[in-house]
């Protein structure tokens, strides 16, 4: 697929740290369906890019998102009289970027500069470190929507926070501060807004420049995909795995000869062309209705 210019995002890359920027300031970065695509095409981006070792995602001006853009009026969310006729077929667009964001690659950081609302948080799930300015705002307001949660949050969100706390937050739908978001572990920093961007690259710029990026890429998959294992023995299974291929690597070699020699490590593995025969160690999951 060729990658087309993205309108209502910005991305860029910088010192190994890509950062995508929700970018509809004027409509508080409110989320569409070309902003979906954008997002996707961004991910595809980052992950073809070995030059990139971490993502920041953020959002212009005030707000990170206010959810979707309502601005259609109260048929928004009736996908059938837009064309969507057979609900079998139909697939919720915020889901598509969560379970983007869920494959990546990529170490990703949500860096909130101001409310995350609907779309605008349940995306942001399955990305692996969440931080927020005291500028932020919350909330899952779905059912005050008349709708449900969305973008696979259903899986995601208990997972994070456990089952009592994303059930009162998605039942009451109402709109909270970011030290009950800390509070609740949705995120796990709160900094003064002044101090968000560089939070966000401080611990980006941790990664990029003392682990190995097969290794941060294994290791991904495997915090999240043993989420959903029914025993430990899975984990088991692929951490033996996982130790066998990597223990015998180029990267292990370079990674305890530099402990040794009290340097900087130089990792020669990457994730476009080295990861281990094993991986993917999961099917892939159609959308079968």
């Amino acid at each position: 697929m060729t990658a087309t210019t993205p309108t209502e995002i910005r991305y860029e890359v910088a010192d190994g740290i890509a950062t995508i920027t929700l970018h509809r300031p004027e409509k508080l970065n409110a989320f569409t369906v070309t902003m979906m695509r954008d997002l996707i095409e961004a991910f595809d981006r980052s992950d073809a890019d070995d030059a990139v070792r971490a993502v920041i995602v953020t959002g212009a001006g005030r707000a990170f998102c206010a959810g979707a853009d309502v601005s259609g009026g109260g048929q928004t969310f009736d996908y059938e009289s837009q064309g969507e006729r057979e609900v079998r077929e139909f697939r919720d667009g915020g889901g598509l970027v969560s379970l983007r964001i869920f494959e990546s690659q990529k170490p990703v950081i949500a860096a909130f500069n101001g409310p995350a609302v609907g779309v605008g948080v349940t995306m942001t799930l399955p990305m692996d470190i969440r931080i927020a300015s005291t500028a932020a705002r919350f909330g899952f307001v779905f059912a005050r929507r008349g709708i449900v949660p969305e973008a696979a949050s259903s899986w995601f969100l208990p997972r994070i926070v456990g089952i009592s706390q994303a059930a009162e937050w998605c039942y009451t739908g109402r709109v909270f501060p970011a030290e009950e978001a800390l509070a609740g572990r949705l995120v796990s920093r709160v900094v003064a807004p002044e101090a968000l961007l560089d939070t966000a690259r401080g611990i980006a710029r941790e990664i990029a420049d003392h682990t190995a990026p097969v290794s941060v890429a294994l290791t991904r998959a495997m915090l999240w995909r043993m989420l959903g294992a029914d025993h430990p023995m899975e984990a088991h299974k692929v951490d033996s795995k996982a130790i066998f291929e990597r223990g015998r690597s180029a990267d292990a070699i370079e990674g305890v000869t530099a402990f040794l020699q009290k340097r900087v490590a130089a990792f020669p593995m990457q994730p476009s062309r080295d990861m281990p025969p094993f991986y993917p160690w999961w099917p892939p999951r159609p959308f079968k209705s």
